[in-house]
């Protein structure tokens, strides 16, 4: 549903509607040729009105100037096609000094760009310190069944169980089962942290990344209980089969979306032994898309769009499912999260939750850690912790948490593995 485009925020991309394809490869070579030349008037011209209003050419220039932090291009790859719809998502995959970078091209069937963005390339994950393989073992699952199914992996330890396990729930966006962000697996960086623990992790790849061309055809309505929590329910229930599993001992750790849904897969579930809230949000999606954009110092169009947005968000009431989608979005997911009070619902639970927060991060921020202190922290078997030196990723860094910093190569921080392994066994 939401594009990371490098993490600049992972509600941007429903500021550039995608529309409509034509032959496309070329079309959208030619694009790209644009922006990497700082040709941003030649590039706007062979875009939508909806991209030409959404990326004015003073933001193609932050874009740019963002592009030249990666060094020089060493090799620009061919080129892959898929099909949305009436649209063609072309994909170039270019290898930099620095990082590698996914351009993401989607051209309509006149032959216009109605979308441009930048997701994080193939990274060359190197295992953390903290991370032991020869003391777990990892196994190729499929969590569901029919036409959702997803394929994941299960990471145990080595030894005699029962052991208690987790499931991840990922952030926005269609993230695989590493939840790959630019030069951080942060995902995997848990599941090998946590089993090198003596916990049992299993992720699996998001919905709407592994069926993304046929969701982006479906239109109607669209949830955050398709995008994330009946998969997650599924997850659960698979992971309380596993032999090697302590049944009573299963719990939930969500990232970013992942931790602003976590109470209401708990509240589904009934049963879980507890969660683990990473960054989770408290506040409105709508509300950290402006702040973001604050943040970035994007303004302009830009800015009202998202302020629009905002706007168009606080009026819906319940009945307003099947109008049209804005912001790229289905009404109905909007309206689904309209009266859900993550805090509320957690603070329902009564069961142990511990919820983390990088005091570096600008997407989910320290007023949201505030609100969720204010709601369930005095709660018991309630731990919160935040760290000083960490982003959104909870990778450690200095100075002002940028989009740049994340197509850095970094792993989630030891102290962070050490905290959760502790609070779940």
């Amino acid at each position: 549903m939401l594009n990371r485009a490098l993490r600049i925020l992972p509600l941007l991309s429903i500021l550039l509607a995608a529309q409509p394809a034509q032959d496309s490869t070329v079309l959208a070579r030619k694009a790209l040729d644009l922006v990497l030349a700082g040709q941003y008037a030649e590039f706007l011209q062979m875009s939508t009105a909806d991209v030409q209003k959404g990326l004015p050419a003073a933001d193609l220039a932050k874009v740019g100037a963002m592009i030249k932090t990666y060094g020089a291009m060493e090799k620009l790859g061919d080129a892959s096609v898929t099909k949305a719809g009436p649209n063609s998502i072309v994909v170039f995959p270019a290898k930099f000094a620095t990082q590698n970078i996914n351009f993401r091209i989607i051209i309509n069937s006149a032959g216009l760009v109605a979308g441009f963005f930048q997701l994080p390339g193939a990274v060359n994950w190197e295992r953390p310190a903290y991370s032991q393989p020869a003391s777990f073992k990892e196994r190729a699952v499929t969590v569901g069944e029919g036409e959702w199914k997803l394929p994941g992996t299960l990471t145990v330890p080595v030894g005699a169980g029962p052991f208690p396990a987790v499931v991840l729930v990922h952030g926005s966006g269609p993230n695989d089962r590493d939840e790959t962000v630019g030069g951080a697996k942060v995902f995997k960086d848990l599941a090998e942290g946590l089993a090198s623990r003596g916990v049992v992790v299993l992720r699996y790849e998001k919905r709407t990344l592994q069926y993304r061309a046929r969701l982006a055809g479906i239109g109607g309505k669209f949830t955050v209980q398709e995008e994330a929590v009946e998969d997650a329910a599924k997850a659960i229930a698979l992971v309380r089969t596993q032999a090697e599993v302590n049944g009573r001992r299963v719990f939930v750790v969500g990232h970013s979306l992942g931790g602003y849904v976590a109470p209401r897969i708990a509240e589904a579930d009934g049963k879980l032994a507890g969660i683990v809230l990473m960054a989770g949000n408290v506040r409105p999606i709508e509300d950290l898309l402006v702040e973001q954009v604050m943040y970035m110092g994007i303004t302009g169009k830009q800015m009202d769009n998202a302020k629009a947005l905002q706007a168009k968000v606080k009026k819906l009431e319940a009945g307003d499912e099947d109008s049209p989608a804005f912001g790229g979005v289905p009404v109905s997911y909007w309206v689904d999260l309209k009266d859900y009070d993550p805090a509320a619902a957690a603070k329902r639970l009564g069961i142990p939750m511990l919820i983390l927060q990088g005091e570096r991060d600008y997407q989910v921020t320290m007023t949201d850690f505030g609100l969720w202190k204010s709601a369930v922290g005095s709660g018991k078997g309630v731990v919160m912790k935040s760290y000083p030196a960490l982003n959104h990723l909870f990778v450690a860094g200095e100075g002002k948490s940028m989009p740049a910093e994340y197509g850095k190569p970094g792993h989630v921080a030891a102290v962070v593995i050490d905290d959760i392994a502790k609070f779940v066994k």
